[in-house]
């Protein structure tokens, strides 16, 4: 029983975590670039759902193969895998989202990052409780990993912004 709470815990933290890095990164750049407040809904409300169903699908047919290859029996485990990403991918999309939809748009960037990056530590801390870690080094970790990842994408949306 320890494999489906590993990869269950695997899908949930990759799902989490790249919405918060990826979404902010998008939602942001595009405001930057813009300043259009229905572009920038649009581009978050896309790359949610998207992303969600990429990234719910892609988890499905990896943990597929990977039970395929090993020839067990476990045919429930790569559908609940993918939901749980699906599910934490959208969540997560949302907190960035919901910045833009409640502030106006040239607040909703510092927002939406702030949002998005206490979430990281949130997240961290949580995953050191759970796989029984330091929760204060675990939230640290996710949030330098995952708030560098952030960054990069707002420079990035900077950078060439129209």
């Amino acid at each position: 029983m320890k494999l489906p709470q590993k990869e269950y815990l695997q899908s949930a933290m990759f799902g989490f975590n790249d919405a918060l890095v990826s979404t902010t990164g998008v939602i942001v750049g595009v405001s930057a670039g813009t300043g259009n407040k229905e572009v920038v809904l649009l581009a978050g409300a896309v790359t949610i759902l998207v992303e969600a169903l990429s990234m719910g699908s892609g988890q499905y047919l990896s943990s597929k193969s990977a039970h395929q290859l090993d020839r067990s029996d476990a045919s429930r485990i790569p559908l609940i895998s993918g939901l749980i990403m699906f599910g934490s991918y959208f969540l997560a999309g949302l907190v960035p989202l919901l910045a833009i939809i409640f502030t106006p748009v040239e607040h909703g960037r510092s927002v939406a990052i702030i949002a998005a990056l206490a979430c990281l530590l949130v997240l961290g801390y949580v995953k050191g409780k759970i796989v029984q870690v330091s929760p204060l080094r675990s939230a640290v970790e996710v949030l330098v990993i995952g708030g560098a990842a952030t960054i990069i994408g707002i420079v990035v949306g900077q950078i060439f912004a129209i």
